[in-house]
């Protein structure tokens, strides 16, 4: 079945058209990636797909019996709505059965007449029926999921949302969308303001959704997970490829390089098919010339390939500082909470170090903190000897918006730079033409961080720290500042969420933990295998708490007294109690305990240090009872007779 379809669709708004007779079909379960170039007309696309927006030309159908929505980015917002409010909005039609069943029973428990009483519950048990069939009686427990996966706490959802940020208006808007669940979820940019755990819970949610989906994402990791097909719009044309986010990155390349040969091959055939023409038109191989200039009449031309303009971004590193650059020791801060307390950190020339954690955890307090912006509450930070500085502030506070980027880009300690020296710099970056005059702050999101990385270049330092710089940057620029930071010969500190850049260039990573930040050798990938390991380890260790008590249960049973003599009993240190209800005390724990376990597994308690600190003490205090019931019970065994 098809639930959606485009024919030969254009839509054009200046110049150049923003799609040009593209089309394509989504079936049901497909989970499809939606990728191009910033401005290349995704959103357009997706408001077309939703009925938000119409074509000049072509076809979209929809299934006639299939919902289709689009997450939206902004959104009027009642003051009166709650985020609670909001979430429960994708499951109106369940909540309204809800109080239909409710004033059903009420209705029938007033009614006298027989034959009203006999209506009315019919239509009570259809409603019923139709909830049974939908699972609705444990929709506030959907609710509640939704929430907390996407990163509210049960505080946030009472608060409304005039009052919330337009990160979190945003997740709202998503947790609402995920609970409709329509029959196609047109999701642009849905990772946006998720932190790495909320982000992964989205990833379970949507792989195990039966809906078919569109994806815009400048997420790699998030792609790569969820898709399973990718369509690429490039210059108003759409190229359909099998596969995850990896795969087309694969595909798209070999189809780049065919499409080259291909067409470098047609274009040798026809120069020296033209030039045996000229030659021979008038001489004895004229015959041959005309029946070659016929073939020639008929060949199909080739467009030459249009590849993305691959960007040659790079960061040079001048002057070589001492053995480490940054060092702090024992700091804390607080900002109107705790967010770090005795963190001690050395930082290596050369190092590469990747820093993440839960949104609002410190992350950029503590690059502040290293960097002498912020005072530490307590401890000691400093920068070491012969170190430049480079810093990209994730606001982007670095670059004048009232000048043009060439002169937002301009050394103040180099005047001798010159704008057309600064130009050749800011078209490295991606910033061309006209927009190298234009002032930063009538820029995109994505064209201000190319001008702010661009600033960096220019200021020839040996230490670059940067806080989230692939925020607002398309698929094409992460990975040109993947490969230029590669290939910086200088010292790396990097706040980042995108997992696949984490990946590429961490050689470290300090973590937001519950128990306080901590560091780990190794990248993303290195963390996250540690972290299984080690949670199977303490699967391991309760497993073998339990064999043990097993081996001394069946170890335990008194001894007979020989003929001779009988052995001495040791004293009590426990109250008598029978052993069967000293082993339910046990099942009971260890039933508790086993509910613990599974909770401090999952990813999502990383996201309220309280909680994960509650139930770590939860967790040691149940272990700690287990052991006493386990000698209370090997001494009931023994003195009970």
């Amino acid at each position: 079945m098809i639930l959606l379809s485009l024919v030969d669709v254009f839509r054009q708004f200046d110049a150049d058209p923003v799609l040009r007779g593209v089309g394509f079909e989504i079936r049901p379960g497909e989970r499809v990636g939606l990728v191009g170039p910033n401005g290349a007309g995704k959103t357009t696309l997706m408001r077309i797909l939703a009925g938000m927006d119409h074509p000049d030309r072509g076809e979209v159908t929809q299934h006639r019996s299939a919902d289709v929505a689009l997450l939206e980015q902004e959104a009027d917002y009642s003051s009166e709505r709650t985020v609670l409010d909001e979430a429960r909005e994708g499951l109106a039609a369940l909540y309204a059965l809800q109080r239909e069943s409710a004033e059903l029973a009420s209705d029938i428990s007033a009614e006298a007449d027989p034959a009203q009483v006999a209506r009315l519950q019919k239509r009570f048990d259809s409603v019923q029926s139709e909830l049974d069939r939908l699972d609705a009686h444990n929709i506030d427990h959907r609710v509640d999921e939704v929430l907390h996966g996407l990163g509210f706490s049960t505080a946030e959802f009472a608060q409304p949302l005039s009052e919330l940020s337009g990160g979190q208006r945003n997740r709202a808007l998503l947790a609402r969308m995920l609970l409709r669940a329509p029959d196609v979820m047109l999701l642009d940019e849905p990772t946006n303001h998720l932190d790495i755990a909320a982000t992964e819970w989205l990833e379970n949610w949507l792989v195990s959704a039966p809906q078919a989906m569109i994806i815009v994402s400048h997420d790699r990791y998030f792609l790569d997970r969820v898709t399973n097909r990718i369509l690429e719009l490039w210059a108003g044309r759409l190229t359909d490829y099998a596969g995850n986010f990896s795969a087309y990155w694969r595909q798209r390349h070999e189809r780049g390089e065919l499409l080259q040969k291909t067409y470098e091959r047609q274009q040798e055939y026809i120069a020296r098919t033209e030039d045996f023409i000229r030659r021979n038109k008038m001489g004895q191989k004229s015959g041959q010339a005309k029946d070659r200039e016929k073939k020639l009449a008929r060949v199909e031309e080739i467009e030459r390939p249009q590849e993305i303009a691959e960007l040659g971004m790079n960061f040079p590193s001048v002057g070589r500082p001492g053995d480490w650059v940054l060092d702090a020791q024992q700091v804390a801060k607080s900002l109107g909470r705790p967010l770090f307390a005795d963190f001690s950190l050395r930082v290596e020339r050369g190092d590469s170090l990747g820093i993440f954690g839960p949104n609002g955890c410190g992350k950029t307090t503590l690059l502040r903190v290293l960097l002498g912006e912020l005072s530490p509450d307590s401890g000691i930070a400093r920068i070491g000897t012969g170190v430049k500085l480079g810093y990209f502030d994730q606001r982007l506070t670095s670059v004048d918006p009232e000048c043009d980027a060439i002169e937002a880009i301009r050394p103040p300690d180099r005047p001798e730079v010159t704008p057309a020296a600064l130009r050749n710099l800011l078209a490295r970056f991606g910033i061309r033409g006209e927009l190298a005059l234009q002032k930063v702050g009538a820029m995109s999101g994505g064209e201000k961080s190319k001008v702010a990385l661009a600033r960096l270049n220019a200021q020839n330092v040996n230490v670059l720290v940067l806080d989230e710089p692939t925020n607002h940057l398309d698929l094409w620029a992460r990975d040109s500042l993947e490969e230029a930071l590669r290939a910086y010969e200088g010292t790396l500190v990097f706040v980042s969420h995108d997992r696949y850049f984490l990946d590429r260039l961490a050689k470290r990573v300090i973590v937001c933990e519950p128990e306080g930040w901590k560091c780990y050798e190794g990248n993303y990938s290195d963390y996250v295998h540690f972290a299984q390991q080690r949670l199977l380890a303490l699967g391991q260790s309760r497993e073998g708490a339990r064999t043990a008590r097993n081996d001394a249960a069946r170890t335990a049973e008194p001894a007979a007294p020989t003929d001779s003599s009988k052995p001495a009993r040791r004293k009590r240190r426990f109250p008598y109690r029978k052993t069967e209800a000293i082993e339910r005390d046990i099942a009971d724990k260890e039933a508790t305990l086993r509910q613990v376990e599974t909770e401090m597994a999952d990813p999502q308690i990383h996201r309220t240090p309280e909680r994960i600190r509650e139930v770590t003490r939860q967790h040691e205090d149940l272990r700690a009872e287990l052991a006493t019931l386990y000698e209370h019970w090997e001494e009931a065994a023994e003195l009970n007779s």
